[in-house]
């Protein structure tokens, strides 16, 4: 069993889309951002950044101790060693295929990591959350979303997925971030191949299920939110 703790952002939803595909069991923590409790002692201790998600999986393949993992992109690696699954390398391929493909995940699923979530979720601060309108601020962050999306554009000319040999942990790293913000939405009729993507990611059964699982932990998603509430997410300085 894996306790997932979780709130449905796309950090988080890109982990509920791997356990929704592999059906591996587990046990939702819904850690309410905003109110906080990403800043409980307990929590902290699993996840020393104080972000979501994090995972803890009793039953770790070593069987050892229980194995707590936190940054969205590493439990989506750890959990793809665990299994085999989604890892974007075609079974009994060529070792220096599996190489090469091995490594176009990582890539991948390392320009999500450090752009396409980081950039994308500065967008989405000052198009929807920030107290006040910045031009340069806005216009910054859209036209680098608008690269990155460029970028993810053109990798898809001509291929099913992200990377590898199928869909993969980089596929679903980059899923949520795309259209993250109905509010403040970004046009993505420029971008063809991303659109017929995340067509085809959005028809998964997997991916209906961990909708789903996003609207059942936080049926208030999309409400306008409190300025407690962003004093908690936004407010934060040293320790």
């Amino acid at each position: 069993m894996i306790d997932f703790h979780y709130w449905p952002t796309p950090n988080g939803q890109k982990v509920a889309l791997f356990l929704e595909e592999t059906g591996l069991p587990y046990q939702v923590r819904p850690v309410h951002i905003g109110k906080g409790e990403q800043f409980a002692p307990e929590y902290l201790k699993i996840s020393p950044n104080n972000k979501m998600p994090a995972i803890v999986d009793a039953n770790p393949a070593d069987g050892g101790a229980p194995i707590s993992v936190f940054e969205s992109g590493a439990i989506l690696r750890y959990l793809s060693d665990k299994t085999g699954r989604f890892t974007g390398v075609d079974a009994g391929a060529d070792p220096r295929t599996e190489l090469r493909q091995a490594i176009e995940v990582d890539e991948w699923l390392f320009w999500q990591m450090a752009g396409l979530g980081p950039m994308t979720g500065q967008y989405g601060h000052f198009h929807v959350y920030a107290p006040e309108v910045i031009p340069y601020a806005r216009e910054r962050y859209r036209k680098e979303v608008e690269r990155l999306l460029g970028v993810l554009d053109r990798r898809l000319q001509g291929r099913a997925w992200i990377a590898g040999g199928g869909y993969s942990i980089a596929d679903m790293a980059c899923y949520p971030w795309v259209g993250a913000y109905a509010k403040a939405p970004i046009d993505l009729t420029p971008f063809a191949n991303v659109r017929r993507w995340q067509a085809e990611i959005a028809a998964r059964p997997a991916t209906e299920r961990a909708a789903a699982l996003a609207q059942r932990v936080n049926p208030d998603a999309g409400k306008p939110m409190s300025a407690e509430e962003k004093k908690v997410l936004f407010g934060q300085g040293r320790a």
